[in-house]
């Protein structure tokens, strides 16, 4: 426990304090006396009003979007400022853009207990086993890649509808008869919990504060997303232009993503590869180049469909549309190898030590992947694959396109 003269005094002039529906009455001694002295206290309209009784400096409510509060926070530095958050500031709360323009050893943070603990304590849910998402300000079918059979999640609400729409989308995956549980308004006299199957969810007047539950039953026939690379075929809708399971779990294994790194997708085509890179770690990012508008499109719905609508997607030809773009820490490039100055662009931007890959299948592109790879270094494979099929009364191998594929490591 932080001792009140470590956290009153020295740089320390920010306090991040966690407010729970239940107000005052929940805070520490040490948090109302912080929220009593700021000369400026920060947070959302609720947060001001349940600690309303507290204030006596400057009363600033989040605007919309809240970086624009940002500045004023800045200009007191150094003064006594207070921030008032939900739970716990550094679980899906607002510390994490806080801690971007202020260093750690000039605030102090005393969180409540969050909405995922107050959930799974109701719900008798040992934390470590639920899967934690939150759907506020991001679109619902973020938690696709999460509904597997029999998994647990708590996901924080974006506003009343959520959970309806959520049940919808549950139904529309065959997961019907999963089990939802609305938490509304938690540790505060208007706390309530309902349930409700997601065929037959019925539940009204839900409180704008909510989180809810979901226990996952899956039926026959269900759309799971399963958590190993190389996904079916038939869970993209492609043209023709999509890198095959066999060959895309090959590429995503060359890839070698690691949390947090930023994957260029050139020559998008359905989006497959760079949907599973997204599907890999949820702290994964990825800009996926396409010059067809058609195909763009395509890849957009793919990756809604299959939980990763984060997805960039930037519409034009490389090597042009490549100028501007964030660096990347690794790059695929599925086409666009034949077309002049693509490399060489993707090349210089790649981060040092990021790694590239390309898989040619025209002799042409093969040739050029063929004379990069001597200038450059790297490993050169190729990748075949044969599959079983009907040849008259009898069985046998039918090959697909031979793949070449350079992978190589910018020093």
């Amino acid at each position: 426990m932080i001792a009140e003269s470590a956290i009153c005094t020295g740089p320390r002039w920010l306090s991040i304090v966690g407010i729970g529906e239940d107000g005052v009455e929940g805070l520490s001694s040490v948090a109302k006396r912080l929220i009593g002295s700021a000369e400026l206290v920060v947070g959302g309209a609720r947060h001001l009003e349940l600690a309303n009784e507290l204030i006596r400096g400057k009363s600033l409510a989040w605007p919309s979007p809240i970086s624009d509060a940002f500045p004023e926070i800045k200009r007191s530095r150094g003064r006594s400022v207070a921030i008032l958050a939900s739970g716990d500031p550094f679980h899906f709360g607002v510390g994490k853009q806080i801690a971007t323009f202020v260093p750690a050893e000039e605030f102090v943070c005393l969180p409540q207990p969050s909405a995922f603990s107050l959930a799974a304590a109701r719900m008798g849910w040992p934390l470590q086993d639920v899967s934690l998402v939150t759907l506020h300000g991001r679109p619902l079918q973020c938690i696709i890649r999460r509904l597997q059979p029999g998994a647990r999640i708590l996901a924080l609400s974006w506003d009343s509808a959520t959970p309806g729409r959520l049940a919808g989308l549950l139904a529309a995956h065959r997961m019907g008869q999963s089990e939802i549980t609305v938490l509304e308004a938690m540790g505060g006299p208007r706390e309530r919990v309902r349930r409700a199957t997601a065929s037959s969810f019925d539940i009204e007047d839900i409180h704008p504060l909510n989180t809810i539950a979901i226990e996952v039953i899956a039926e026959p026939g269900a759309t799971v997303i399963p958590i190993t690379p190389g996904l079916d075929d038939t869970l993209f809708e492609h043209d023709g232009q999509l890198t095959k399971r066999e060959i895309r779990a090959v590429t995503l294994s060359s890839l070698q993503p690691l949390p947090g790194q930023l994957l260029w997708d050139i020559g998008l085509g359905a989006g497959s590869v760079a949907i599973e890179w997204l599907l890999q770690h949820p702290s994964l990012r990825a800009i996926g180049i396409e010059a067809r508008s058609d195909r763009a499109s395509r890849a957009a719905r793919n990756a809604a469909a299959l939980g990763v609508p984060e997805l960039e997607i930037v519409q034009g030809q490389a090597p042009e549309v490549l100028a501007g773009l964030a660096r990347p820490d690794a790059i695929f490039v599925g086409g666009g190898m034949m077309d002049d100055g693509v490399f060489e662009a993707a090349w210089s931007a790649l981060k040092p030590g990021g790694c590239l890959v390309a898989n040619a299948v025209s002799l042409e592109t093969e040739a050029r992947v063929a004379d990069y790879f001597r200038r450059f270094g790297g490993e050169l494979i190729r990748l075949q694959v044969a599959r079983a099929d009907r040849v008259g009364t009898v069985t046998g191998w039918r090959p697909t396109m031979p793949v070449t594929q350079w992978r190589v490591r910018k020093p």
